[in-house]
């Protein structure tokens, strides 16, 4: 068996490695900075974007200060599917998504969108921008540069985005020829960006651990002894950064 997929895999995560190591750390930095200062960090993606959300947010082994932004006709449990689609096309709805959030000047949002086009990603960074937010994009820069955006201001993300991470997928996202059929299968933005992501998170707590901080704000696994109460305790140092309920 060739296993094409997990070879191609290995391939991306060797180019990130080799082409985004500077972009990795200067997100990690912005995100060590937040954190020193109580300042709070979100992370929003539409549709299969946002499974990375879901990665970053409230587990064993993450960061307690990453807050998932959720926009319910973006989720994939949303019936039918496809109103996703219309949802994340529909200019509005990430502006109005960002109303919902206490954004404040400093924080740090992670946005992620491989083509990077669509208006509600472009909506709610515009709108947390304007709060002195700092956006850090993790996109597909040869997709997103070989489309037009579908808002009306023409940028996409990468355009509003003070740090650009490129998942150098390909485009499409779907990365795996099979014989005889057009259409390639396997996308890897999901695999790719989780390990951009936990890399960033690991980088980040690394540095505030070497900056004196004793006890970063990482979860402890409430299947251990001892862990829920650990993690209160992180919970009450942390809190103001924490924005969902414990």
């Amino acid at each position: 068996m060739a296993f094409q997929y997990i070879n191609k895999i290995r391939e991306i995560l060797a180019d990130v490695e080799k082409e985004e190591s500077g972009k990795i750390e200067q997100a990690a930095q912005l995100m060590v900075t937040a954190t020193m200062d109580k300042h709070s960090v979100y992370i929003f993606g539409a549709s299969h974007a946002g499974i990375l959300s879901e990665e970053m947010y409230y587990r064993a082994g993450g960061m307690m200060t990453i807050n998932a932004i959720f926009g319910r006709e973006v989720m994939l449990d949303r019936k039918p599917i496809t109103f996703t689609s219309k949802m994340e096309r529909l200019e509005g709805y990430g502006t109005a998504l960002a109303s919902t959030v206490n954004f404040k000047a400093n924080d740090v949002l992670i946005l992620h969108s491989v083509s990077g086009r669509n208006p509600v990603i472009i909506d709610l960074g515009m709108a947390a921008k304007e709060k002195g937010v700092k956006i850090i994009a993790l996109t597909n820069l040869a997709y997103s540069k070989s489309v037009t955006s579908r808002h009306s201001s023409g940028k996409r993300l990468f355009e509003i985005a003070d740090v650009v991470i490129d998942n150098h997928g390909d485009i499409g996202d779907a990365s795996c020829k099979i014989k005889n059929v057009a259409q390639k299968v396997g996308p890897t933005s999901t695999v790719i960006g989780a390990s951009i992501l936990n890399t960033i998170v690991v980088e980040v707590n690394q540095q505030l651990v070497d900056l004196g901080v004793e006890t970063p704000p990482i979860f402890y696994s409430a299947n251990l002894d001892g862990g829920d109460r650990l993690n209160q305790h992180l919970y009450n140092e942390y809190k103001d950064a924490i924005h969902y309920a414990f």
